[in-house]
């Protein structure tokens, strides 16, 4: 990833309305599938590709009584949520680095990593590998391919998605899904219209965090979608959200 674009993001992950929305629906998602299979008394907890360390406070509500662990590629990254001091954070990769030795896990979390790796089923079938056979994976990525931009590339994506390859992903590494969603519907139209000026003006790495009022207002409308999310689905959105289980 860019550096400068690295450290915007960082610097975001607490207030901007976009890591405050994903990180609600995350919670509800993960509330819905432990509550249709509960985590044992002592789970095992991993954030894979745990950035900086922006869903650790999150993920550790679900690691009590258990172990939080976190791996990521990036140094800069994974120094920075070493210095979270929420869990056990180690360097890794995927599809072939995964640490902490032979350690199995009921929950994990890889919230838009995907798109940024070039293996995509290697690596969500070694995740498959190390997860127990009643654990969940819940994960978020980018959709809409045809949404593709400057900022895709700032971020070095491989690729957006379509519900219909997430679950083909998913499938064809061992997986059954259990939830797929499109989610911030209500903010596609905003959306398309960045993508529409980025093209006319140019792409510009900036402070991500826009005016308290715009940022209230954009994390609220973003937030009228828990109606239908995760108990419905949506038909399109600027993100997917999903659950999986291995397969039976």
């Amino acid at each position: 990833m860019d550096r400068d674009a690295f450290a915007l993001m960082a610097d975001s992950e607490r207030d901007h309305w976009w890591f405050r929305g994903r990180r609600d629906f995350i919670e509800r998602a993960i509330a819905q599938c432990t509550k249709a299979v509960p985590l044992p008394v002592s789970p095992n907890v991993l954030d894979a590709g745990c950035g900086s360390g922006g869903n650790l406070g999150l993920l550790a509500r679900w690691a009590q009584g258990g172990t939080l662990f976190g791996f990521e590629y990036d140094a800069e990254a994974c120094a920075a949520a070493q210095r979270a001091g929420l869990g056990t954070i180690a360097s890794g990769s995927l599809p072939d680095g995964i640490p902490f030795g032979d350690t199995s896990f009921d929950l994990i979390g890889l919230f838009d990593v995907l798109e940024h790796l070039e293996h995509p089923v290697e690596s969500l079938r070694a995740l498959r590998g190390r997860l127990n056979e009643q654990g969940a994976l819940v994960l978020t990525v980018p959709a809409l391919q045809w949404l593709w931009g400057p900022h895709d590339e700032v971020h070095n994506h491989y690729r957006r998605y379509s519900a219909p390859t997430l679950r083909a992903h998913l499938e064809s590494a061992g997986f059954a899904v259990e939830y797929l969603s499109y989610m911030n519907l209500l903010l596609l139209p905003l959306a398309i219209a960045q993508r529409f000026k980025e093209r006319l003006f140019g792409y510009q790495v900036e402070a991500l965090t826009p005016s308290p009022a715009v940022n209230s207002l954009l994390y609220n409308t973003w937030r009228l979608e828990r109606a239908w999310i995760p108990q419905r689905t949506l038909p399109l959105g600027l993100s997917l959200l999903a659950v999986a289980r291995p397969a039976r």
